[in-house]
């Protein structure tokens, strides 16, 4: 058996645990997000980007130098802390970031290593999506850490870590035949165990509707101390209703969390395609001193805001627009990957 991080006392860190940065992709994309968009998309990460550079660095991938002077520009409208601003020139497909960007790890002597993971743009799904693979590996090139390869496809967003040996995920991700067929569900747990550093795997079911990753974890049910998780949770006769009661019942059922109910947003139809966005409020960020909270134009956003900030007491609850991110399938967790601070 190749060495892995377990072996060698590493472990996933919880998100709230002190950052040294977040990565983010600067918005670019026509696919993901059409023209008459993009700038509402590039304010809200400018707002992002302000919220979280007051507690730690963002650091943003460009393309290149046309789009870094873009960018800055824009950033440079708000009250971005600028000296925790930093641009790298490295090519990307798209902004997702938290699917193929490294998964940081530390050690119980507190320093840092990257878990590599191959990204195949969620099952294959988008063939102009799979250069991302390459740009992760370039992302993982910068820090000058050790790097572990696993050799399987996993994306960031598919876990959900307590920092203290759990694992969220979802058998509809996890298990689905487009990500590694060869492997079986207790091959896949023994390398969540190993990389992740954790003793214990709790499966969910599915997502949430409109999700195109196969269920995502990161989109109903995040951990937000080592023995709570915020699960959604929508009453009636919603496509999402009885999946959402399913995950939130499995996750009573274990006996050893809090399991608070988080609201769902009022479904937001996309007309052309027949589906409704992945809206939702678990797709929340946490940085050092903000917590990025998606809001909707809907009558549950300061209930789920409220909700959300009652775990983090010392830090700013940042509510920010979040439709024109979702019309590219995705939210704040998926646009966003944080880096630890080394602690030895």
């Amino acid at each position: 058996m190749t060495e892995d991080p377990k072996s060698c006392n590493y472990h996933m860190p919880a998100e709230w645990e002190e950052h040294e940065a977040t990565w983010l992709s600067w918005p670019k994309n026509p696919l993901t997000f059409p023209e008459e968009i993009i700038e509402s998309v590039e304010k809200t990460y400018s707002l992002m980007v302000e919220a979280l550079s007051t507690g730690e660095v963002v650091k943003i991938l460009v393309d290149n130098a046309e789009m870094e002077e873009r960018a800055r520009s824009i950033i440079e409208k708000t009250s971005a802390n600028l000296d925790n601003v930093q641009f790298f020139q490295i090519q990307s497909s798209d902004v997702w970031i938290r699917d193929y960007g490294p998964t940081f790890i530390i050690n119980d002597k507190g320093k840092k290593a990257a878990i590599k993971w191959d990204f195949n743009a969620w099952g294959a799904k988008y063939d102009d999506l799979m250069y991302d693979n390459i740009t992760g590996e370039n992302v993982v090139q910068t820090t000058n850490v050790k790097i572990f390869r696993p050799g399987i496809v996993l994306e960031g967003g598919s876990i959900d870590v307590n920092g203290k040996g759990v694992v969220l995920t979802t058998e509809q991700c996890l298990l689905n035949p487009n990500r590694n067929p060869h492997l079986k569900k207790e091959d896949i747990e023994q390398y969540l165990c190993r990389y992740l550093g954790v003793d214990k795997v709790v499966w969910l079911k599915s997502g949430i509707d409109g999700d195109d990753t196969d269920g995502h974890v990161d989109d109903f049910a995040r951990f937000v101390n080592d023995h709570t998780i915020l699960c959604s949770y929508a009453e009636g006769d919603s496509l999402d209703s009885q999946v959402l009661k399913t995950n939130f019942e499995i996750l009573k059922s274990q006996g050893i969390f809090e399991v608070i109910a988080l609201p769902m947003p009022i479904p937001i139809p996309l007309d052309e395609e027949d589906r409704n966005l992945p809206a939702s409020y678990a797709n929340f960020y946490i940085g050092n001193k903000a917590v990025l909270v998606p809001s909707f134009d809907d009558p549950a956003d300061s209930a789920a805001a409220e909700i959300i900030g009652k775990y983090f007491p010392n830090r700013e609850i940042i509510s920010i627009p979040a439709k024109d991110v979702v019309y590219g399938y995705g939210g704040f967790h998926c646009i966003t990957q944080q880096e630890p601070k080394n602690r030895e």
